[in-house]
This record gives structure tokens, sequence and C-alpha cells, in this order.
């Protein structure tokens, strides 16, 4: 199949690029992209709180008083949890929320984002897309003519202009080919790509 690239600005003309279509022809999968999504988002969490039970909390070896005749409710040790100080009842300990998704699966949730961005219309592809300086007005001319809240960029490779050119900008994200992940392309109203970007992540996909 051939995808169109769109012209972005006065510059660039619309031509088309050969694909390949187990990548972009993808049939959408919504319950696998559901997946994918949210193992991302869960291995993104940082898991890291942790609180001490009675076993953890320091002290509490001797008989705080005796056991009868104090009118008080018998007690063996001070680190109880209903005692001020004490440990924690069912205490929370540090955890990881990643959750199992195998390759095969991974690439099949990928490449159906990718297919579906292209039936919607939502990926475009450019040249060049790294200015010739590192200012964002050089950049805005780049991708002048893009009508979108917001905006990834996947390039070939990071350079430095175009890191600090497009910085400042809230509402644009750029990536390389190997840090694309599946919440971005979904919540990205419009997708940018080079040609080479493209072909890298046809290859990774395939």
């Amino acid at each position: 199949m051939t995808l169109q690239i769109p012209a972005i600005n006065n510059q660039d003309s619309a031509q088309a690029l050969d694909v390949s279509e187990l990548v972009f022809g993808q049939d959408f999968n919504e319950t696998l992209v559901h997946q994918l999504v949210t193992k991302y988002l869960s291995a993104a969490r940082a898991g890291t709180k942790g609180q001490k039970n009675r076993a953890a909390v320091s002290g509490g070896g001797a008989k705080p008083f005796r056991q009868k005749g104090t009118g008080r409710a018998r007690a063996g040790t001070t680190r109880s949890p209903v005692w001020r100080t004490g440990g924690v009842t069912f205490a929370a300990q540090p955890r990881s929320f990643d959750q199992k998704l195998n390759k095969k699966m991974y690439k099949v949730g990928i490449r159906s984002i990718f297919s579906e961005l292209l039936r919607q219309g939502r990926l475009a592809v450019c040249n060049d897309i790294t200015p010739a300086t590192p200012k964002t007005k050089d950049f805005l001319s780049k991708i002048k003519g893009i009508d979108a809240k917001r905006l990834l960029v996947v390039a070939d490779d990071l350079n430095e202009n175009l890191i600090l050119a497009a910085r400042n900008i809230p509402y644009i994200a750029v990536v390389t080919p190997s840090s694309v992940d599946p919440v971005s392309l979904v919540s990205a109203d419009k997708v940018i790509a080079t040609a080479t970007a493209l072909k890298q992540i046809e290859e990774r996909l395939a």
C-alpha cells in the first residue's frame, strides 16, 4: 500500500511513500490497545509507597503493664496497631505495578494504533522536520498549516536544533522511533514522522 505524504508548508510537496500493509493496514483492536495503554501507564507508576507493620516498628519487647488489676484492657506490646506509634494494619509495601504483555501482542497493538492513525488522517510524513537553527519560529515554520492541540513528532534522530527549537512549545513532543510509546500515539491529535523514521518503525514492527 502507499501512504500519501501531505504538504505541511509551502516548500514541501505531497508525495507517496510505500509502506508495509502489515504495519499500516492492521485492523483496529480496541481491547488490545486498551491493554497496551494500561500496561504502559501501570509500569510508569513508582510503587515506592511503604509503611511499617507491627513487626517492623522498633521497641515493644516488654509488656507495657501487668495483665490484671489496672482496669485497662490487656496489652502485650506497645507496637500494636491500636496503639499510638504502633505499626500499621495491612501496611503498604513497595511493589511493581507492571503488567505482563508479550512482544507479539505489543507489536500488534502498536501496528493497530499506527493503522488507525493513518485511517483517521492523523498521520503525516515530512522529508525534513529539523530546523536550520535552534529557534522556535524556524521549527514552527516547518509545521505551518498543521492544526493540532497535541502534536507528536517522530524524528529519525534527536538533532540538537530540533530539541532546542521544540522544547518551549507545550503541545509538541519530539521522540525517536525507538522511544515511541502507545500513550503518546493515542493522545496525539496529529503525528508527524520523517520518512526515515517511518521506515525504522516499519522494520521494528514487521
